[in-house]
């Protein structure tokens, strides 16, 4: 009972890491979740940005750090320093723009590489408004399947499944850090236990 009063209360830190080829749209996925907001235009990132956002789910604290990266091949060594640490990854093609989405090859094999195994990762295509379509939404699911990710098709302009996309790897997040704590408390009450029958099991010393 105890346990599931800490969990339930629980406050969680989570790096959330936006990443894929430049110009599909990675800084407004960014602005429209923090900010609610949509630019028609701005200048590409340069290196990396990040905003934070807390966001309360089921009675748990998430104060969500979600960075920016530029998709430029020269920068990709800086995007690599930042996977390390991320618990969820936005994996980003733009779905008129069919060079993004067969780039997403090389990204993923840099996220299968730099990132912890149990990592949120969503396959995300972008400017679904778009009447000039390269890459089919069955194509996205299927290389998504492949991967076991999730995956939305998103449009920031019109604000669709931007914010479904986040909490779907919010709650991924959650569920690790959950099991996380089960896992420390587990160990912790076993320490415990151990630490008691070793004291009871010591010899009586008498005079």
């Amino acid at each position: 009972r105890k346990m599931q009063s800490e969990t339930s209360a629980m406050n969680i830190l989570a790096k959330i890491i936006i990443i894929g080829d430049a110009g599909v749209g990675k800084t407004c996925l960014l602005l429209r979740y923090c900010d609610d907001n949509f630019l028609t235009s701005h200048l590409p990132t340069i290196g990396i940005d990040f905003k934070m956002k807390n966001v309360q789910i089921d009675n748990k604290t998430v104060r969500m750090q979600v960075w920016d990266t530029a998709g430029q091949e020269r920068f990709k060594t800086i995007t690599q320093t930042y996977f390390k640490s991320a618990q969820g990854v936005v994996l980003a093609y733009a779905v008129n723009d069919r060079d993004s989405f067969t780039n997403l090859e090389d990204w993923i094999n840099q996220v299968r590489k730099y990132t912890p195994p149990d990592v949120s990762i969503v396959l995300v295509g972008n400017k679904a408004d778009m009447p000039d379509r390269a890459v089919t939404f069955d194509e996205g699911k299927a290389l998504a399947d492949q991967n076991n990710f999730h995956f939305f098709e998103t449009s920031t302009k019109e604000d669709t499944n931007i914010k479904p996309l986040f909490l779907t790897m919010l709650n991924d997040i959650i569920k690790k850090a959950e099991k996380t704590m089960r896992s420390d408390i587990n160990r912790a009450d076993a320490k415990y236990t151990l630490a008691a029958f070793k004291q009871n099991d010591s010899p009586s010393k008498c005079c």
